[in-house]
Parts: C-alpha cells; sequence; structure tokens
C-alpha cells in the first residue's frame, strides 16, 4: 500500500511516516498543499493523509482540486480544528 502525506509540520510529518514505513507501507511525504497536490496527481497512491492548515494551498482546496481532476484516492483529513463547521 502506497500512502501521501501532505503535513508542514516536519515533526508530524515524520512521526507518521515512520509509523507507517514500520507497518511496511510505503510512504511520500510532502510539506504544503501545491506540492502535494502535484504529488497525488503524478504518483498513485492508495491513500492521502492530508492536514487541513497548509501553506500555498490548503487541505480543503487540495481536495477540491483533486476531486475535480477525477483523482479519486481515499482522503483521511488531519486537522486539529474542532469547530462544528470543520466538522
Amino acid at each position: 500500500m502506497k500512502i501521501l502525506i501532505i503535513e508542514d509540520d516536519k515533526e508530524i510529518n515524520e512521526a507518521l511516516k515512520e509509523g507507517l514505513e514500520d507497518e511496511s507501507y510505503a510512504v511520500d511525504s510532502c510539506f504544503d498543499g501545491e506540492d502535494g497536490y502535484h504529488t497525488a496527481m503524478a504518483e498513485e497512491y492508495d491513500l492521502i493523509i492530508l492536514d487541513v492548515m497548509l501553506p500555498e494551498m490548503n487541505g480543503y482546496e487540495v481536495c477540491r482540486a483533486l476531486r475535480q481532476d477525477g483523482n479519486q484516492t481515499p482522503i483521511l483529513m488531519l486537522t486539529a480544528r474542532d469547530a462544528e463547521r470543520d466538522i
């Protein structure tokens, strides 16, 4: 299984990557929304772990652009936001 992590916090990104690799997943990482979008469109992934608050393009924009461009990879949104609107 190949997973893409799009998370700008380097410590969180690295912890997720290490944990998933320890479970034998192939993992790529990006640190901003624009790079994450282009990476997701250039490669095939089984899952995208996507932070909401990202530089360049936020997670909502990345998700929307991926879906509009036909990318149907499952996306797990990663966020500390807990307002009802965000949920």
